[in-house]
């Protein structure tokens, strides 16, 4: 129970109450429950939608919900859900990941707590093609909001395996708790919520997959390895990426 007490606590916002005393080898035992603690958010983020659709509807066409003001509110209660967690490990990788410094400075900026320039506009830039990612999905559509979050947790641990630019920090402590058997355990609840949503899903997790691959590479290359920041920006470019594969037509 705790490992889920754990889980639900980083991930979102929602009180917990943790029981039991955390060992230093249940450190990465909480990821097992990891997609499912976004399977929440997303059940969360749908029902506020169909209820945000139900209530903002367009006075000259009452079939169809104002899409911008509830996509707004959809996302601001999307990062509310998560305190903002991972929007900040975004703005610190734009912030660190695109200056012209050394990898040592790198790290130096994104410790720093105060917003950059390429932060703020990333942040900026990001947030506007999520809102407009959602309000261009079909009506009635809510898979994605199920996908989103639970892919975009599963590749927080698939990021465990990758080298830690900090190797002392919680990010490797996290990653060395993360055993095979946790893996397999995490895995389930996304490969249910793929299949559940047929040929699209299945193109929305590969194209997270190669996202998150390519950060990766990035974050080893002007990094020396993965971040708990960088974790959050990878959280963040995934839930976008699968909105963008369903707003396609």
């Amino acid at each position: 129970m705790k490992h889920i007490q754990l889980a639900l606590s980083f991930l979102t916002v929602i009180p917990m109450r943790v029981t039991g005393t955390l060992q230093p080898r249940d450190r990465g035992r909480p990821g097992a429950w990891f997609p499912a603690g976004g399977l929440l958010i997303g059940l969360l983020l749908a029902g506020a939608r169909f209820g945000l659709d139900w209530l903002f509807t367009n006075a000259q066409a009452p079939e169809q919900p104002v899409v911008m003001l509830v996509s707004v509110l959809v996302v601001a209660l999307w990062a509310g859900l998560t305190g903002g967690l991972h929007l900040d490990g975004l703005a610190d990788c734009c912030d660190g990941l695109l200056a012209a410094v050394s990898s040592e400075r790198r790290l130096e900026i994104m410790k720093d707590p105060r917003l950059g320039t390429f932060g703020g506009a990333g942040l900026v830039l990001y947030l506007l093609s999520k809102v407009t990612a959602l309000a261009a999905l079909p009506a009635g559509i809510f898979l994605p909001l199920l996908l989103a979050p639970v892919l975009a947790r599963w590749l927080i641990l698939i990021a465990a395996w990758q080298p830690m630019a900090r190797p002392g920090g919680l990010g490797a402590e996290f990653a060395a708790g993360v055993t095979w058997r946790t893996f397999g355990y995490a895995a389930l609840v996304p490969l249910v919520v793929i299949v559940a949503g047929g040929p699209r899903a299945v193109v929305a997790a590969v194209l997270a997959h190669l996202a998150a691959l390519a950060i990766f590479q990035l974050a080893r290359s002007r990094l020396g390895g993965v971040t708990g920041d960088v974790l959050g920006l990878i959280v963040e470019i995934t839930e976008v990426v699968v909105l963008l594969v369903y707003a396609a037509r």
